[in-house]
């Protein structure tokens, strides 16, 4: 049976600037915070924005239990996500949330969480997740150099941290894919999951199945409703065109026709 999702007004506790382009803003849940798994996500509606038509999707950053804090990982990219970065601490939010599905628990504890730029976002809440259940992840974040870097004290808080950037200016230099980690006979996982472009994934994905490691990918498809009724986030898989806010947004990289 489906969960309960909730539209509430979240008052805004803090709206943390963490470089040019990003930002994290501290959402306060009225009464006692639901269910929610990694891999979730919320439709926001960004208020006194013309262009701004629809509500904006982003995955659950991380949670705090108590009080109820949810934490968004957002980049200021066009007009609707720029305005979520003006918003001042004491004002509210109105969120439609918990949305879509969730990253599987695994069964190893060999688990490597893969996040490119934006794709870091629920990997966090998974690696905390992780962390509470007795799994120490590895986790490899790629940026594209020093200055987009962030929340890497939070992330090492859950697992073995490893950096990579485009232009080498900290951590590894190259794409993710071109991580020492990935360069042996056996990269020495059993899981694996990642977020971040679609190129990036896809790659991701090839290496795994080369491996044969069971490896899961959270989309970032285009979305308008948030809860399966406009249709416009589908994706093929092995079933036929899958709503990926409903039956994702995570998938098993198998079942995707890429």
């Amino acid at each position: 049976m489906p969960k309960k999702k909730f539209v509430q007004d979240l008052k805004i506790l803090r709206n943390t600037r963490l470089n040019e382009r990003h930002f994290i803003l501290e959402l306060l849940v009225p009464g006692p915070l639901p269910e929610i798994l990694p891999g979730q996500f919320v439709q926001v509606l960004v208020e006194d924005s013309p262009s701004t038509f629809l509500r904006r999707p982003f995955s659950v950053h991380a949670i705090d239990r108590d009080p109820g804090i949810i934490k968004l990982f957002i980049q200021a990219k066009g007009e609707g996500t720029r305005k979520l970065g003006k918003l001042m601490e004491g004002g509210s939010l109105n969120v439609i949330y918990p949305l879509g599905n969730s990253f599987s628990l695994p069964a190893s504890d060999k688990v490597l969480l893969v996040g490119g730029g934006c794709g870091i976002a629920p990997l966090l809440f998974l690696a905390q997740y992780l962390h509470d259940h007795g799994i120490v992840p590895t986790i490899l974040l790629g940026f594209r150099n020093k200055n987009e870097i962030a929340e890497t004290e939070e992330y090492s808080k859950y697992g073995d941290l490893l950096i990579i950037t485009d232009d080498g200016s900290a951590g590894e230099k190259g794409l993710i894919t071109e991580h020492s980690i990935f360069q042996k006979e056996k990269i020495g996982f059993k899981h694996i999951c990642c977020c971040g472009p679609d190129p990036m994934m896809k790659a991701v994905a090839r290496i795994a199945a080369m491996h044969k490691v069971h490896c899961e990918a959270s989309l970032e498809n285009m979305m308008a409703c948030g809860f399966g009724v406009c249709l416009c986030c589908v994706t093929p898989t092995d079933k036929g065109n899958e709503r990926v806010c409903m039956e994702g947004p995570v998938f098993d990289t198998r079942r995707l026709k890429w």
